[in-house]
């Protein structure tokens, strides 16, 4: 069992009275699959940017893997999908980027038509196929923006399969059926627990 360590972690924006996060332990499996949960404005992208390290802040994160992260910018986007994908991954095995965008329900004709032709559903299954290429711990923020309900549930079922993420997402349906824990915010600290949405809401 690998854990991610989160100790006595403090953040705070400059000209801001009371830190946004302050003195946060947590231990996270890299197994579990992790909704995140708490109002808007309360900070689940900026502890997501903490884990990546791209922002400072007191305390220690100890983590015995690397982090990807959903959504990603793509330059030159009238380029064919595949082009920009090499652009983002030149190393990517396309043979499992197929398989990944299979699980998915994206055709593989897809990867020769101009990723600025693709459908917001399109871009966001393609893009986190290309993430789950890549042995790291997933950090996803709100992939559901562009999605419809088909894409949710094929997308909701297809993280259920995988393990390793934090899923950022204000979609209760879809958080129960892709999650088994959930993080979740209140005020300047950070809890987990074992379950889906529901489990959550129940407490």
């Amino acid at each position: 069992m690998a854990l991610i360590d989160v100790r006595g972690v403090t953040f705070g924006y400059p000209g801001h009275r009371a830190p946004l996060f302050e003195n946060v332990h947590l231990r996270l499996d890299t197994d579990w699959k992790l909704g995140f949960v708490g109002r808007n404005g309360y900070g689940k992208t900026t502890f997501l940017n903490l884990l990546r390290g791209i922002l400072p802040f007191e305390g220690q994160i100890l983590s015995p893997v690397e982090f990807g992260y959903f959504p990603f910018s793509v330059d030159c986007p009238d380029r064919s999908t595949r082009r920009v994908i090499l652009a983002l991954k030149p190393e990517i095995p396309f043979w499992r980027l197929q398989r990944e965008m299979n699980l998915l329900d994206v055709k593989e004709e897809v990867l020769e038509r101009p990723f600025s032709s693709l459908s917001g559903g399109e871009r966001t299954k393609v893009l986190l196929a290309v993430l789950f290429t890549e042995d790291k711990f997933m950090l996803i923020d709100e992939p559901t923006n562009h999605l419809d309900l088909h894409g949710r549930r094929k997308t909701a079922g297809y993280l259920r399969q995988k393990s390793g993420f934090i899923l950022v997402s204000h979609d209760r349906d879809f958080l129960n059926g892709a999650v088994d824990h959930i993080l979740a915010i209140e005020k300047s600290k950070i809890t987990v627990m074992t379950g889906n949405y529901d489990t959550w809401d129940a407490v």
